[in-house]
């Protein structure tokens, strides 16, 4: 794990709450998500704003296991983000489930922070995948998950997570034909929408 330092005030941060920000002469800097917000609340003329800290919450899934999920909040002008993300064991990477909700900046954090714990415990009280001797396979019908960057096949090829549990492409297709023959649907949908 490697911590950052806040261009504007200086603090450690870990890497799960720094923003990269583009500076008109197409610079970069790396700015905490609190000093993101006041910057950005100050850009989108958003008076009043106050920048929420939320404690890790834990929730169980279907199978009783505890997630624990970190919050961050990144305004984005007349939207209030609020983020919900596992880290990787030992590591700040954001690699398990992760969520995200919308609202409006003068929104009660924990209003939004209520609605993202619902969000949280739906999702968790699905499985999308189950293992049998030892193989992963399709639970149902439906599969539900977040496509992301594969650093082995240097972007030719994604790997999804489902489940909260990062696949390779080959161990999806590999688990996609148990169905073979059968149509499919593929929706892509929005992080911050209901999947």
């Amino acid at each position: 794990m490697t911590d950052h330092t806040c261009a504007a005030c200086g603090a450690i941060t870990s890497p799960h709450d720094v923003v990269s920000v583009a500076a008109p002469d197409g610079a970069y800097r790396l700015l905490c998500s609190r000093c993101f917000n006041i910057e950005m609340a100050s850009l989108a003329d958003v008076h009043a704003f106050e920048h929420p800290e939320f404690t890790p919450i834990r929730l169980p899934d279907a199978n009783g296991v505890v997630h624990e999920f970190h919050l961050r909040s990144l305004l984005f002008g007349d939207h209030l983000s609020l983020e919900a993300f596992e880290l990787a064991s030992g590591d700040e990477d954001c690699a398990g489930f992760r969520f995200q909700l919308l609202g409006d900046p003068q929104t009660d954090p924990f209003e939004l922070l209520g609605q993202m714990v619902q969000k949280i415990r739906r999702a968790l009280a699905i499985r999308h995948v189950v293992e049998r001797a030892g193989q992963l396979e399709i639970a149902g019908t439906t599969v539900r998950g977040r496509i992301e960057w594969d650093d082995s096949q240097d972007g030719r090829l994604p790997c999804v997570v489902i489940d909260g549990r990062r696949i390779d492409w080959t161990d999806f297709g590999t688990m996609l034909m148990m169905c073979e023959g059968w149509q499919f649907r593929l929706e892509l949908i929005d992080p911050s929408d209901e999947a």
